[in-house]
């Protein structure tokens, strides 16, 4: 009996230090069919994938405002269940996201692997119709960044009358053609309204130059209406710099978004627009079956400014295409 009674006692204990864990599994596919356009090639029709994503994320309460918590992200082709990575060894698995972090009233430190900060204040909330992703993703921004997602330590501050703050610092590690890079972005939002400013740097090594860029972003939603667009410069040593902008629109009537998003940069300094820049533009269309499934279609195209790039068949320039998208 007392045996049975130290059993119970014990079992009391621990439920409610293990009622205040939970692991999260979710995921989005969003897949797309698409007539797409390459160079000067005839037009092809394709199953694309949109960023499509399988994840785990858990929280455990420490008490006294303290807690744990952990992510992990992992891409994947929709079209044909392969890997996706960013940059990263093809035999990645959690190619978009694996860190750690502690959080209380000081705010969250994390460790390990995530997407640039400065991308979300930015890119990802001005070019929305399709959460930036697949063959109508912006083109055109400075990407650099996605290649100094690993080995991160990152502070997001709490946030103080709609102001907050996220620095992160990626160690190269002394690996080859891997260097230190920083990341940081400034939010404000209150009623509707997004204000964001952004700087990002890695430093040189081998044959990777330093490369820095400056960002601002607005979004301000009012009724059916949001309005958003952002500003970006780049300056990479030993070529010419670079000013990238976007802006984007969305109505929203009933179940129905209907989306324009316009974006160009003048001649480039990362040698993928250098002769003569380019221009993107987006017209969508979303229907919301419920809050976690949409039908959508496209019609999005790239204008290269070099007829050498324009006619290049490696060159994405336009697709028409009509898609789902599940968030589960």
């Amino acid at each position: 009996m007392k045996k049975i009674a130290l059993v119970a006692a014990l079992a009391a204990v621990a439920a409610p230090a293990f009622a205040q864990s939970s692991v999260t599994l979710w995921g989005r596919l969003n897949t797309s069919v698409e007539s797409q356009k390459f160079g000067n090639n005839d037009r092809i029709t394709a199953v694309q994938n949109n960023s499509s994503r399988l994840g785990f994320r858990g929280t455990e309460d420490l008490g006294g405002g303290l807690k744990a918590s952990f992510n992990l992200e992992h891409g994947f082709a929709s079209d044909t269940g392969t890997i996706q990575t960013f940059g990263s060894p093809s035999n990645t698995f959690w190619s978009r996201q694996a860190n750690v972090e502690l959080s209380g009233s000081f705010g969250t430190v994390r460790l390990g692997s995530w997407f640039p900060d400065s991308y979300f204040s930015t890119v990802d909330r001005t070019s929305n119709h399709n959460h930036d992703t697949g063959t109508s993703s912006d083109a055109l921004f400075s990407d650099f960044g996605f290649a100094r997602r690993t080995n991160k330590v990152g502070y997001f501050s709490p946030s103080f009358e709609g102001f907050s703050f996220i620095v992160s610092a990626h160690a190269g590690e002394g690996a080859a053609n891997d260097s230190r890079a920083f990341d940081l972005s400034a939010n404000y939002e209150v009623a509707g309204l997004h204000v964001a400013a952004t700087y990002a740097e890695a430093d040189a090594v081998g044959a990777w130059a330093k490369h820095k860029t400056f960002g601002l972003e607005s979004d301000y939603a009012f009724g059916p209406f949001l309005v958003t667009g952002y500003y970006q410069r780049e300056e990479v040593d030993g070529f010419k710099s670079r000013d990238i902008g976007r802006l984007s629109a969305m109505y929203t009537l009933g179940q129905s978004e209907f989306h324009v998003n316009v974006g160009g940069t003048r001649s480039g300094s990362d040698g993928t627009f250098k002769n003569g820049g380019a221009s993107q533009w987006t017209l969508g269309y979303n229907y919301n079956l419920s809050k976690r499934t949409k039908v959508y279609g496209f019609y999005t195209s790239i204008d290269y400014k070099d007829p050498v790039q324009s006619a290049n068949p490696a060159n994405f320039k336009s697709s028409l295409a009509v898609g789902i998208r599940h968030n589960f």
